[in-house]
């Protein structure tokens, strides 16, 4: 039975937790409404258009496995950056750290344009000359992995940062090497923080724009992706199907996600009953 103290004591916290509610419930209620509005606007015969367009199953098809390339390399380089960010103090950690958050704060086509005049005003156009890059394929997952990079390092940081270092000093007192105590005790610790990594730069690059318009282009058939796609129905005043191939991404985004997490989740209710029996 609840005493008249905590009775009172919910009390006094109802408005604080409504302000709360409110405030956030208003950022919520917007997404809704913006893709509720998208979905409105849209008719099955903009589906069925869009989709018998070979461009379209073009776009989608680069789209995921641009994303897919971008993610795998984006997790090759983002782990043994947050590793090294959690674990270690270096001269001239707090720039590296920066410069790391360069791809987050600068804006897309500003990024798009650094890419572009590295490969093409600078000694690498000898090479994108001989291999192009440039208003290429390569250049969609170059864009793509530059921009998602970033977001893979700060989540996987905050990862290893919630991992006690106690774990590894106990495995190199039993013989292992550092490279053993981080394959075998520190990654299957971060498991749910390399899939939340995974999961965010790949829907972060399926929605990436304005760095692949401005290196690699908008040419149907060869570096079209679907925020390209949107953005070239718009340009001709097809906005039925911008829509249509917007919502096609917002779908695919919320399967994922939901899908991943779900995994996740399922993962983590198993491994704690497990640890109860």
């Amino acid at each position: 039975m609840s005493s008249p103290s905590s009775v009172s004591h919910a009390k006094s916290d109802a408005p604080f937790y409504t302000v709360l509610g409110v405030l956030g419930g208003g950022y919520v209620l917007l997404i809704v409404a913006m893709v509720a509005a998208e979905i409105g606007y849209a008719r099955l015969a903009d589906f069925s258009r869009i989709f018998a367009d070979e461009n379209i199953r073009f776009a989608i098809r680069l789209s995921v496995i641009s994303a897919s390339i971008s993610t795998i390399l984006a997790l090759w380089v983002s782990v043994p950056i947050a590793y090294l960010m959690s674990r270690s103090d270096f001269r001239g950690k707090q720039l590296v750290d920066a410069i790391i958050d360069i791809p987050i704060v600068l804006p897309p086509l500003v990024v798009g344009l650094c890419l572009l005049i590295l490969f093409r005003q600078t000694p690498l156009r000898y090479f994108d000359d001989r291999w192009p890059v440039a208003f290429h394929v390569p250049a969609v997952i170059l864009a793509q992995f530059a921009v998602v990079s970033a977001f893979a390092v700060r989540t996987l940081r905050a990862t290893f940062d919630e991992i006690s270092p106690r774990q590894e000093q106990v495995a190199l007192t039993l013989g292992c090497r550092r490279a053993q105590a981080f394959w075998h005790v520190v990654l299957p610790e971060a498991r749910y923080g390399l899939l939340s990594a995974a999961t965010l730069a790949w829907a972060r690059a399926l929605g990436e724009f304005g760095p692949v318009l401005v290196f690699a282009g908008a040419t149907r058939q060869r570096t079209e992706v679907l925020p390209v796609s949107a953005y070239l129905e718009l340009s001709v005043g097809n906005v039925e199907g911008a829509v249509a191939v917007s919502l096609v991404m917002i779908a695919v985004s919320l399967v994922v996600l939901v899908t991943v997490r779900t995994l996740a989740h399922g993962h983590f209710r198993g491994r704690l009953l497990g640890e109860q029996l």
